[in-house]
């Protein structure tokens, strides 16, 4: 099959948009207009495909009301009340502040889905008390992101709300099938924690009262609660999953407000801002993918692509090696969204014609790119935890270096050993 001046201006386009990183919707939205207007179509089909990517999938919906609830918390002292649970279980150890980083940020992976949110609220907070207790800046940021990438894996998943809309996998079994990954991960991360602490002599954490103990975690109960109700309600098949992202919207707001006293009318105002400039972010860019994806259709790019992958994947296996290798790469310069909103569609089509699960392959993915997140040199948790600490982005990826090593090795296992995404969802849904 011959390669057409559509595909040609396609790719030369994309590029331009991703050498001189313009906003990912505008970019997509001008590759669009540009593309109708070389081809001779009609631009109405622009508006129509952008439309239909929201008439056709009430999946989307949850984003926004996950990033509420992301935002709610940050701003209603409900990270706090987590960061001293944490604190109180695993923090008396050598290093504990840095065990307390990881275990809050998996607690709060549990009612945002937001790798940001957790760096930039959560994560603040982590940064300033372990540099206060003595910890190295780079290192404080590098765990910090390192466990921030454990938001979108562990339920609820904005990442994976977006993979579950471009493949139609089951909500549901993505969100279970990220549980023991995220474990697992944390697992990884305090297992390094543990083996350098004695040698970096990291600072023993203060030993708590019977009485402190119980007081930090009756404080903190009404905030973990969020993550029960939020996963109890969908697996129990009580609401969907866009619908549990509205209940714990109002929950957190419950929380915050009336139990936690910690949230003003004047805090909610701005609540409601930052969460209209997210949605607006990722409505735009969705709704733009819609004409990507028409355009990669109609140019039948995702068959050119298989035939291309097929002359060096002779199995499933290869392919999962080629493609877990060139996420990688993809995500040490383009951001998460760009990845999944542009490239996925192209590779959904191999990943059916080699008969991947496709909850097998969403884990697998959301854990690659996670990765990418902080990933040098664009890696996006680099920036956003260099910005609230002060601290050198070289000075992060330093410490980062082993952390990214021992969680790529992880997602190869992930990708060869599918057991370790699939037993839950094929045990209990």
């Amino acid at each position: 099959m011959g390669i057409s001046s559509g595909v040609i201006l396609f790719f030369a386009m994309l590029a331009v948009v991703m050498i001189f990183r313009l906003p990912l919707g505008i970019g997509m939205m001008s590759m669009g207009i540009v593309y109708m207007l070389h081809t001779g179509q009609n631009l109405k089909l622009v508006a129509t495909n952008v439309l239909s990517m929201y008439y056709n999938n009430y999946i989307l919906i949850a984003v926004p009301l996950f990033l509420f609830t992301a935002n709610v918390m940050n701003a209603g002292k409900i990270t706090s009340k987590i960061f001293d649970f944490c604190d109180a279980i695993v923090g008396q150890h050598r290093g504990g502040l840095a065990y307390v980083n990881v275990v809050a940020s998996l607690i709060f992976a549990g009612m945002s889905g937001s790798a940001t949110a957790d760096a930039s609220g959560l994560g603040n907070m982590e940064i300033t008390e372990m540099r206060k207790k003595g910890y190295d800046g780079g290192f404080s940021c590098a765990i910090t992101a390192a466990s921030a990438i454990l938001s979108p894996i562990f339920p609820p998943s904005i990442t994976m709300l977006l993979y579950s809309s471009l493949s139609g996998a089951p909500v549901g079994k993505l969100f279970m099938g990220g549980m023991i990954p995220a474990v697992v991960m944390v697992l990884i991360l305090c297992g390094y924690i543990f083996a350098i602490a004695k040698k970096r002599n990291f600072p023993m954490g203060r030993v708590l009262t019977k009485q402190e103990f119980i007081s930090y975690t009756i404080s903190a109960v009404p905030a973990l609660l969020t993550p029960v109700i939020l996963l109890g309600c969908i697996y129990t098949g009580v609401v969907t999953p866009t619908e549990a992202g509205a209940i714990a919207g109002i929950y957190a707001l419950i929380v915050s407000y009336v139990v936690y006293r910690a949230l003003s009318l004047r805090d909610l105002v701005q609540i409601l801002k930052d969460t209209a400039i997210g949605i607006g972010t990722v409505v735009i860019t969705v709704g733009c993918a819609s004409m990507i994806q028409y355009i990669a259709g109609y140019e039948k790019i995702p068959v050119l692509f298989s035939g291309f992958v097929l002359n060096f994947a002779p199995n499933k296996y290869v392919f999962l090696l080629i493609i877990n290798v060139m996420f990688l790469i993809m995500g040490m310069f383009l951001e998460t969204n760009t990845i999944t909103l542009v490239f996925l569609p192209i590779i959904l089509p191999l990943v059916n014609q080699f008969g991947i699960d496709l909850v097998h392959f969403g884990v697998m993915y959301c854990v690659n790119v996670m990765i990418g997140m902080v990933s040098p040199p664009y890696g996006q948790l680099l920036f956003v935890t260099s910005a609230v600490s002060g601290v050198k982005i070289a000075n992060i990826v330093k410490e980062l270096l082993p952390m990214i090593g021992l969680l790529v090795i992880f997602v190869f296992l992930v990708a060869f050993i599918p057991g370790i995404v699939t037993f839950l969802p094929n045990l209990l849904l």
